[in-house]
């Protein structure tokens, strides 16, 4: 994925130093790019048109959010610590049978969905065998009791 943004370093205080992506590359003051686990890059950030420039209209075509998946549900209790801990605004917290999920937004209006997948055996599932995925509110106190276990 690459991002216009307005600017940069806002953009970077948000992956890199609240959500932990590490910046593999920079392009000056016009781009960065950032991943997760040493890959070249999984996120691309630049300015070349959108430099110091408002948020895309909601009610326009572009980018709904970006999911990024967490490997267990530890970590995704954890990312939701570090969020609160720095006061960071969700949009909400859902629980999809499939998944559990938390939703903000970047600095530019972003959508931005951090989930963790749970095992295929336990999706749920509707008679004739396909996915009965829903949106419940997420068990907050439940996902923290991650951390303690």
């Amino acid at each position: 994925m690459h991002l216009k943004v307005a600017d940069l370093e806002r953009s970077l205080a948000f992956y890199r130093d609240l959500l932990g992506f590490e910046v593999t590359m920079r392009f000056g003051s016009q781009a960065a790019f950032i991943s997760a686990g040493g890959y070249h890059h999984h996120i691309g950030l630049n300015t070349w048109h959108s430099k110091d420039l408002p948020p895309a209209p909601i009610h326009s075509v572009g980018l709904y959010h970006t999911a990024i998946v967490y490997p267990t549900r530890k970590d995704l209790a954890l990312i939701y610590n570090r969020i609160q801990k720095s006061h960071y605004p969700l949009t909400g917290a859902s629980d999809h049978g499939v998944s559990e999920a938390l939703y903000l937004d970047d600095p530019d209006g972003n959508g931005v969905e951090l989930y963790w997948d749970r095992p295929k055996e336990l999706w749920p599932t509707k008679i004739d065998g396909s996915l009965d995925m829903f949106t419940n509110a997420l068990d907050i106190d439940d996902l923290l009791r991650e951390i303690e276990r």
